[in-house]
């Protein structure tokens, strides 16, 4: 339909006279009557029932009025959003771990990048466990992270998802352990490929002190998809955030083991501070990731 078109219905709709809707939209009446005339034909339905002395609305056209009106708001939106978009430019700058980079980003940036083409993306890729260090040192404007068991004070997240912690282990050494049935994992016994730091290596740090267990420790590596590869190469068990594991081009080259503790999942999301959540290109982001996450 066409804008003008719903402006002028709406205003016939408003005053029930036709000839003084014409003078408040500047319209001959002849001219007005077309208009109305024309809607009819498209809807198939009388919008007005007319007589000599009343006009008055339609059950057809008590229902076009909530369409005009609904239409014509989601119109301003748009215009609005298309002015707020042109208003916003500069420099984002975001950090995410490759998995992020290939699960969680590419339609928020696509649809970023068409909202607000002025604004340049600096996108910088690294170990998931440094993510909220980037945006607290004020490296980072903004970046895809883990919620932390402790947050300070300035740092605003905002959850995206949730992925579970699961253990894992190259097929050949999982066969083994698999021959002891159902028993739970033997810490003590087994090497570890761990994570030098993070969520993951807290957790699973707090967990083998509660159950006062000193573990073997066979390799350390930085960033979560690091352990992967260590562990189809015979390194022992490892322990890896489940969207890390999906995303890995050694994905079936291991095995998940169900024996494992079960530990609390990563929350994943957006990470910032409230500084950074003033300025209007990292405000966009927010607000966008927002609205695709509910």
């Amino acid at each position: 339909m066409d804008i003008q078109e719903l402006k002028i219905f709406l205003t016939a709709a408003e005053f029930l006279h036709f000839g003084r809707a014409s003078q408040a939209c500047n319209l001959s009446p002849s001219a007005l009557t077309r208009t109305i005339q024309r809607l009819e034909e498209r809807l198939g339905y009388p919008l007005f029932e007319r007589n000599n002395r009343t006009v008055q609305l339609s059950y057809a056209g008590e229902q076009f009025c909530l369409y005009a009106r609904q239409a014509l708001h989601d119109y301003a939106s748009f215009q609005n959003s298309l002015s707020v978009s042109r208003d916003i430019a500069g420099t984002l700058s975001l950090y995410a771990s490759i998995t992020a980079v290939y699960s969680l980003l590419p339609d928020l940036l696509e649809a970023y990048r068409k909202a607000y083409p002025d604004v340049h993306l600096e996108l910088r890729t690294g170990a998931a466990e440094k993510a909220v260090s980037q945006v607290e040192s004020g490296e980072i404007d903004i970046a895809v992270a883990a919620l932390p068991d402790r947050r300070s004070a300035g740092i605003e997240f905002l959850p995206i998802m949730t992925t579970p912690l699961i253990f894992i282990a190259g097929k050949q050494f999982a066969s083994s352990i698999m021959q002891r049935g159902n028993e739970p994992l033997k810490f003590n016994q087994l090497p570890l490929v761990l994570p030098q730091s993070g969520l993951s290596r807290r957790r699973l740090d707090k967990w083998l002190k509660k159950s006062r267990i000193i573990p073997t420790i066979s390799s350390e590596v930085s960033g979560n998809e690091a352990i992967i590869p260590m562990v189809h190469l015979g390194g022992g068990v490892g322990i890896v955030p489940q969207l890390v594991l999906e995303r890995s081009p050694f994905r079936n080259d291991v095995v998940v083991l169900k024996q494992g503790p079960q530990l609390d999942p990563y929350i994943v999301g957006l990470c910032s501070t409230k500084q950074n959540l003033q300025k209007a290109a990292v405000q966009a982001l927010w607000q966008l990731a927002e609205s695709q996450a509910s």
